[in-house]
């Protein structure tokens, strides 16, 4: 009896994930994009915001675990971009997609079009959606955060970051696009490089903001889709970043 019922179980799951699938695919009509389910994961590092608190931090004589590339020690070491957690890892910027995939299991999905499918969207703030995506010969993490930046007023903010340099960022534009019940809206900008804190980005504002209404307008059941598209904004020269 038990083992049937654990199979029922996984064949609800299974049928469950297709069924979302379906529903992006649905309201994309979106032949030959992938689609990826992101499941929230609370955040283990808020402090309410880490960038927010850094001067306090400093004062104590701690250092905050969001900081930003120039205060490492060795120039050639970057910290761990990982916005879930408060991780002590450095590395080479080589080596970061690495890291995120093996520590932090960070998924990671190719195509230069995807469909981000992220779930529970009442989830209580501080929530965060996270997932990797390559293409054109790079990697970006995209960020969904539901965050409190007024008491009782939770906002969705979505973003893209370059797993590169500042520089290399300037060579790519980014479109997140929400697409439901005859309403479309759309975000284009060009990313940010992960050597710049995700939580300086949210608290400047420099990306999607939702309210909860209108996220609950793009919404399906508690799940909001999201269209990413990535484009080269620039011809791409190797050698001018040597």
């Amino acid at each position: 009896m038990l083992f049937f019922t654990q199979c029922f179980g996984a064949v609800l799951d299974l049928i469950h994930l297709r069924f979302q699938h379906y529903k992006a695919k649905r309201v994309f009509s979106a032949a030959g994009q992938l689609v990826c389910v992101v499941n929230p994961t609370h955040s283990l590092k808020y402090a309410p915001t880490l960038c927010a608190a850094a001067q306090t931090s400093t004062e104590q004589g701690i250092l905050p675990p969001c900081h930003h590339h120039e205060a490492v020690h060795d120039p050639q070491l970057v910290p761990c971009m990982c916005p879930l957690f408060s991780c002590p890892w450095e590395g080479h910027l080589e080596v970061v997609v690495s890291h995120l995939r093996q520590t932090h299991h960070i998924n990671i999905l190719h195509g230069a079009e995807i469909v981000f499918l992220a779930t529970d969207m009442h989830l209580p703030a501080p929530t965060d959606w996270i997932i990797m995506h390559s293409c054109l010969g790079h990697q970006f993490l995209l960020v969904l955060r539901k965050q409190e930046k007024y008491e009782g007023h939770p906002q969705f903010f979505a973003t893209m970051m370059l797993i590169g340099t500042p520089t290399q960022a300037d060579n790519f534009t980014y479109r997140l696009e929400l697409n439901r019940n005859q309403r479309r809206l759309k975000w284009e900008a060009t990313p940010r490089s992960v050597l710049e804190c995700v939580d300086s980005v949210i608290s400047d504002g420099d990306c999607l903001v939702l309210n909860t209404s209108l996220a609950q307008l793009f919404s399906d059941n508690g799940s909001l889709a999201i269209g990413i598209a990535i484009t080269t904004s620039k011809v791409h020269n190797p050698e001018a970043e040597m």
